[in-house]
């Protein structure tokens, strides 16, 4: 473990967990509103609103997969160091981060119909994050959201899995969306 892993996370703990808390759940709570999310600096590739989302959510009880150019030793070791949060398989991830390309969604978990909670929540870290594109409704949506997909089927797939199913988290530099597995796209 080198001296980067022991930096980047939060200078004022409480203050910056719960604004970067109340800005996940803002993004989650109205899928398709593109939010800053800061107050961590991840290792490279993260983003901010990635490794913010991580040092918010994680904990020694939270499985996290890094998938492709995210999975690097300097990553890994500040999510450890920073959460304590343990680096597992794909198939057994609380939380896994990724680019669109890099993250196999055919293994992840999506719950059981009697624990539904029991589901990954995939962090797609995106070129950019556009309020165009595929057009979302459903709850948390007062008639219609936009946002840019990278894969606009597999959403759709998704959605008709509920109340199974994977929610999504989209960040880039400081800024996340979000859909949550009760969101329609068309």
């Amino acid at each position: 473990m080198d001296h980067a892993s022991l930096s980047g996370g939060f200078t004022d703990p409480p203050q910056q967990s719960a604004v970067a808390f109340r800005g996940i759940m803002q993004a989650m709570a109205r899928p398709g509103t593109i939010c800053d999310v800061a107050g961590a600096v991840a290792p490279v590739p993260l983003s901010v609103a990635a490794g913010t989302a991580l040092l918010t959510l994680c904990d020694p009880d939270t499985g996290v997969h890094l998938a492709g150019a995210c999975d690097t030793q300097a990553v890994r070791d500040w999510i450890t160091f920073q959460t304590g949060a343990p680096l597992v398989a794909a198939e057994d991830a609380d939380f896994v981060v990724g680019d669109w390309n890099d993250i196999d969604l055919s293994v992840l978990r999506i719950g059981t119909p009697e624990y539904p909670d029991r589901s990954a929540t995939v962090i797609v870290e995106m070129l950019e994050l556009r309020a165009e594109g595929a057009t979302l409704t459903g709850p948390g949506i007062k008639e219609r959201a936009v946002l840019d997909l990278p894969d606009v089927a597999a959403f759709q797939r998704n959605a008709t899995l509920f109340p199974l199913g994977l929610d999504f988290m989209f960040t880039c530099g400081a800024q996340m969306a979000a859909l949550p597995r009760s969101t329609k796209v068309i």
